[in-house]
């Protein structure tokens, strides 16, 4: 019997009874259709993961019970804070699933000069939430138990201004120092990737004025979604835990 994995938002108390909230009790009852005895694991982004059972599961109400908590830490050592710049389509989306599943650690959504998506901030909190969704269902697929932080949308200027222990790299085609021999970096790393159409020069020599480092993933110019991906697996493999 598979048992699924799902986020909570609430406190998870231990043998009590207690309604799941409505996003997850929907997943539960409309999209799992599951059936009141099945076991559940619960996580709420405390790092700690709950054995539960359905109580009772009805369209508008899903009751849990947690009988047992476990402290299991499945974070990378490596703090990577990801500034993506914002793509167009489900390229966003591949990259925000796909790096939470890498270990990412905090992901900033960036307003560059050749961003295609323009909303207003109403639009923007909406998309906000969306993009907060598949990090949470990339969670409860991969087994994390802490949540990476997802910022709201950001200008490009304002986040290469913030100040960090961390080293930071930009990754710009035909720089010479490739990625995978940039040394150790025991506070992490602050990544900055452009959309579709890449940084501006202008841009990307902002971001070396602002202490980020030219690197590179070889001769070929890759999709903004693959450079991501292909990043993230590089330190991880060289830096973190894969």
């Amino acid at each position: 019997m598979r048992i699924p994995r799902i986020y909570h938002t609430g406190n998870i108390p231990l043998d009590e009874e207690f309604p799941l909230d409505d996003d997850a009790a929907h997943h539960v009852a409309n999209v799992l259709r599951l059936k009141a005895n099945h076991p559940v694991v619960l996580f709420n982004g405390d790092g700690n993961e709950y054995s539960a059972q359905l109580i009772n599961v009805s369209r508008k109400q899903v009751i849990v019970e947690a009988d047992a908590s476990l402290a299991l830490n499945k974070e990378s050592p490596l703090p990577i804070h990801l500034g993506q710049g914002i793509s167009k389509g489900d390229r966003m989306d591949v990259v925000l699933q796909k790096s939470v599943e890498l270990g990412v650690t905090e992901i900033t959504p960036l307003l560059t000069e050749r961003c295609a998506v323009k909303l207003d901030e109403k639009r923007w909190q909406k998309k906000h939430l969306q993009w907060q969704k598949i990090i949470i269902s990339a969670c409860e697929q991969c087994g994390r138990n802490t949540l990476p932080v997802l910022h709201p949308p950001t200008p490009l200027t304002s986040w290469m201004a913030l100040s960090t222990d961390a080293a930071r790299l930009v990754l710009a085609p035909g720089a010479d120092k490739p990625l995978a021999r940039h040394p150790y970096q025991t506070k992490g790393f602050r990544l900055l990737i452009g959309p579709e159409g890449g940084l501006s020069e202008q841009e990307v020599h902002q971001a070396n004025e602002t202490g980020f480092t030219s690197v590179s993933l070889g001769p070929r110019v890759l999709r903004t979604e693959t450079a991501a991906l292909a990043s993230l697996s590089i330190l991880q493999a060289q830096h973190g835990d894969m």
